[in-house]
């Protein structure tokens, strides 16, 4: 059984990941005697963070147990709330996940919210030591004038609608203006104006949700704005080539400076929606309609660069403009949210503080993935950052620094989450969910039909 914990090792989940990225990680595996306390460890969140931190220490560890908390009764998190739709290939490491979730000394413990069912301290109190990698369930405010205007919502929200996240499904997006604008120019932001843009028919076999899907279709949005507020060389969206900053510079110079061919030029001529760049702008206020009850444009700076280097910043010139438009998205990057009292909690940088994942003066406590180092970087980043984590987890346990003896584990937390009437969901329970979305997204000839009730999931499940 145990070698189906690791079976994962041998494939690369993202074919551009380079196969050194881990190779400079000591192993472990063959430092711990078969004789030690079996170790219990905790990993919250079952994200990319969550699940490639339970990997590293399944392998590493000969008897390691790991179970995985999860707020959702799914799991997988931003894989599969924040890919977006027309990117299937992205989600394939989920195959990787699964088969992780699959190893005998690892449990999957869906729609338990640690904070709320269970504190961080019953946590550590039944496990030698707590992983947190939970990511950022949060947006940055514009902190704007018309921020709070009808028109006017996050791109994270947004994107959480369409991929079926519980919690946005109210958004109700209203796309009947004919120019959306989205402060910000990173990859979210392009995945959201590619959503608003894209013709609904090239959607239809996707795993985007049936609600979402009936809304672009009557999506009246024709041009979309992507606003930064410095250049071309600063713009935070990446490409999958090597050499990506030079080779991304190259791409919009290209596109700026030369002449359309007779061809391209009629294409674009008779395109019916469009897309842009505007960069050296900075949002002011977002204007409201005459009626107060919208918005009907953006006021925004015109910056300019001053410094060299990482010390490069936006400055405003004196100059304003209007950019008239119905729909506005902010998009000017995620953040974490503190889970437990318990928890220290860096406010400004939305992040917990940590030397290397561990986390500052909470012995056994530790961080990976988005709520260690903030919202950057791609899967592949968080893949590297969460075996880094493991790895001062189990140097730490070599070291004898962690609780020493056996601990109870999910035995412990399960009597506590019955007695407060939670009912958990397994990773088995999760693959009769899934199986139900394949069933019913078959009729339409589509990979899947979203589950987007939590309840429904439940009632599924017969809970």
């Amino acid at each position: 059984m145990a070698s189906r914990c690791w079976r994962w090792w041998g494939r690369s989940a993202w074919p551009w990941t380079p196969p050194l990225s881990v190779g400079s990680i000591p192993s472990f595996r063959h430092q711990f005697s078969t004789q030690e306390t079996t170790p219990q460890i905790c990993v919250v969140g079952s994200g990319p963070a969550g699940f490639y931190t339970a990997q590293h220490l399944l392998k590493q560890h000969p008897q390691a147990h790991v179970d995985i908390y999860e707020k959702q009764p799914v799991p997988f998190g931003l894989v599969r709330f924040g890919v977006a739709p027309d990117h299937p290939e992205v989600k394939n490491v989920i195959n990787t996940f699964t088969q992780t979730a699959h190893c005998g000394r690892c449990a999957f413990w869906g729609n338990v919210e640690v904070g709320r069912d269970v504190t961080v301290p019953e946590l550590r109190e039944a496990y030698h030591a707590v992983v947190l990698s939970y990511g950022a369930e949060d947006h940055r405010a514009l902190e704007i004038p018309g921020e709070e205007l009808p028109g006017v919502c996050s791109a994270r929200a947004f994107v959480g609608w369409y991929n079926g996240l519980p919690e946005n499904q109210e958004l109700k997006p209203d796309l009947s203006c004919d120019t959306a604008v989205i402060l910000g120019q990173g990859n979210v932001a392009l995945d959201v104006a590619r959503i608003l843009l894209t013709p609904p028919e090239h959607l239809e076999k996707t795993d985007i949700t049936k609600a979402a899907l009936d809304v672009l279709r009557q999506s009246r949005v024709k041009t979309v704005w992507l606003v930064g507020r410095r250049g071309p060389l600063q713009v935070a969206f990446t490409i999958k080539v090597p050499r990506p900053r030079k080779r991304l510079t190259e791409l919009l110079l290209r596109t700026a400076m030369e002449k359309p061919g007779p061809e391209e030029a009629a294409r674009r001529a008779s395109a019916s929606r469009a897309w842009g760049l505007r960069f050296f702008r900075s949002p002011q206020q977002v204007l409201p309609s005459p009626d107060g009850r919208g918005a009907a444009g953006v006021r925004l700076a015109v910056t300019r660069l001053e410094g060299v280097g990482e010390a490069t910043r936006a400055v405003p010139t004196g100059a304003m403009e209007d950019l008239p438009c119905g729909l506005v998205l902010s998009s000017i990057g995620y953040k974490s949210r503190p889970i437990d009292p318990s928890v220290p909690f860096d406010s400004k940088l939305g992040v917990i503080p940590n030397v290397e994942g561990r986390v500052t003066d909470v012995p056994g406590l530790y961080c990976s993935g988005w709520v260690k180092r903030g919202p950057t970087g791609v899967i592949a980043t968080t893949m590297t950052d969460s075996f880094l984590t493991g790895q001062m987890l189990l140097q730490d346990l070599k070291a004898g620094l962690l609780p020493s003896g056996p601990r109870p584990g999910s035995a412990a937390i399960q009597a506590l989450l019955s007695s407060r009437g939670v009912q958990p969901v397994s990773f088995s329970d999760w693959e009769k969910l899934d199986a139900e979305e394949v069933a019913r997204g078959q009729g339409t000839g589509r990979p899947r039909e979203k589950l987007v009730d939590p309840q429904e999931m439940l009632h599924l499940l017969g809970h």
